[in-house]
Order: C-alpha cells, then structure tokens, then sequence
C-alpha cells in the first residue's frame, strides 16, 4: 500500500501539451479544454496505448486525458489494464455531455446531402435521425474529428459528417443540424493523467481511485466492502478486471467518494489485512455531471 496520498493540478511545460485519443476536436480534446482551459494544446495520439506512452516518456507532454466509461456503452476495460500497468497518476476526472452534431461545409443545405461520414459508434448513437433521412449513404470512418477534418480538406458538396461543435469550429463547417443524438442524457467519464513527478496535494480532494486484489480467503471481497460502506464511504465504482497469466483471477477497480481524506485514510487501514497488491491510482476532486 502507497506511503502517501497524492494529487495534483500540474504545471504544464510552456512548450508542452495534453495527450489525447483521437484528432483535434474529438470529444478528448473538449474534455482537456474542461480542465485546463480552452487555450490547452493538444498532443494527437491514435490509440490509448500509445497515450500512456507519450504521456509517460515524452518530455513534452505534460498530461493526458483518457475516456474510462460512458453512461450508454459502459467501461472501456482495456483502459483499466493501461493503467495498471502505467506509472500515471489521476489528478481529476471530467463527466463530458456527449452532444452530436450534422456538420458540413458553408453554403451546402440539408437537401444537398447524400452521404454522412463519422466513426461506427457515433453512427449509432444518431441512427433514429439517420434513418429519417431517406437515401443517405453512412460511412464509417476512424474517428469522428478526422471525418469533419476531411469533409472541410476536400470541399464536400453533398456530404457532412457527425462530430463535436468543437470540430466544426476548428474546421470552419457550419452546424447543418444540431444534437441529432438519439440518447440526450449521454456522458463519458475522463480520467485525467500525470507523471508522478508533476503530482501535488489536490486541496478538498473527495474521490480516489485504487486497484486490489482480496486475500482469496472465503468472504475477504464482502469484508472489505463491507468495511467501506460501514466507514461512510461511497464505492462508486467496482470493477473486476481480469489478471493476465491467471486461471480467471481478478482484481477490483474501486473508485470511492469521502467528505474527508482521514476518512479514506483510516478505511484503508481497515481494509489492509484483506488485500493484496493495492495500487493508489491518485486522489483527486470528484467531477461534476451537469445535466441540461
């Protein structure tokens, strides 16, 4: 079990940026904008993996910000394993509305649309409007962002692309129609990231993030959330996860909510004797969801 309790807001490097999944004016970059604020630059990465690395070994990145669940689709499991096994501390997290937009390019109407690009999912999440657009073509693409980037690049007449208001604005499209999402109360959750380095104490930090594993004795898992619950504590989040190399062995993510730190402090102390392997992700200041 970590000796200290640490989290910060960093000092980002003058010349650094924030790793993000994705392309400029993905759904990553917005949330980097919630948190550091909206002149924050941006360091493009293609996939978490290679989010945790450059946020790990580039000396010019000083943090990251990675999707770790949504309201609708869940928790993105590969993600908890990247961070188990990264050196990255949590210092925040960020609950993003997940808003979609019809975008295209200025001057081009409704009627002139006869294909709409955008990645798999986002397809999905608007398919009640798509579907009442009569002979529009949908095609998938690698990301929401790179698709509004390319509908502007090439001029498109007669085809727009789903993606953020962000993307719009970054690629000079103009909003064809907006929130044609299906799911309205749509949000994922972030996780904001450092090198432990650029941690400091976070002040009024009420949240903290852990992964354990139990002793393997009959009923450690209930004594230990039992003794969570009985400490006033809010487990948030459990999640198992499976431990590679194991016959079906799994380990717990638990996020919990406290109104004090020598709260969590002294459950920890509680739960010690019936975990193995407890690693601190970080404690931070629990996000907001604001709801419209």
């Amino acid at each position: 079990m970590p000796n200290s309790i640490n989290s910060s807001i960093p000092a980002i490097p003058a010349d650094g940026a924030i790793a993000i999944q994705g392309y400029e004016g993905s759904f990553h970059q917005e949330a980097a904008r919630i948190f550091w604020g909206k002149k924050t630059l941006v360091h493009p990465c293609d996939t978490f993996r290679e989010l945790i690395r450059q946020t790990e070994s580039n000396p010019g990145v000083g943090g990251a910000v990675m999707a770790i669940e949504n309201s609708i689709a869940g928790s993105i499991l590969p993600n908890y394993s990247l961070l188990q096994k990264s050196n990255l501390v949590i210092i925040g997290e960020v609950y993003l509305h997940i808003r979609q937009q019809l975008l295209a390019n200025h001057g081009v109407n409704l009627e002139d649309i006869r294909e709409v690009h955008s990645h798999p999912m986002a397809l999905l999440q608007c398919m009640d409007y798509l579907e009442s657009q009569a002979g529009w073509k949908l095609l998938e693409t690698e990301d929401t962002a790179l698709s509004a980037k390319h509908i502007g690049q090439r001029h498109h007449k007669h085809a727009a692309a789903i993606a953020s208001k962000l993307a719009a604005e970054l690629y000079n499209l103009n909003v064809l129609v907006p929130n044609i999402h299906t799911m309205k109360n749509n949000f994922t959750r972030f996780l904001v990231l450092v090198r432990k380095e650029n941690a400091h104490p976070v002040a009024d930090a009420n949240k903290a993030s852990l992964n354990f594993i139990t002793n393997h004795t009959r009923g450690s898992l209930a004594k230990v959330l039992t003794t969570i619950a009985e400490g006033g504590i809010n487990l948030s989040k459990l999640q198992s996860v499976p431990i590679p190399g194991s016959d079906f062995m799994y380990s717990f993510h638990a996020d919990m909510e406290f109104e004090h730190l020598d709260q969590f402090t002294g459950i920890m102390e509680e739960i010690r004797p019936h975990t193995q392997n407890v690693k601190l992700f970080g404690v931070y200041k629990r996000g907001i969801i604001k709801k419209l």
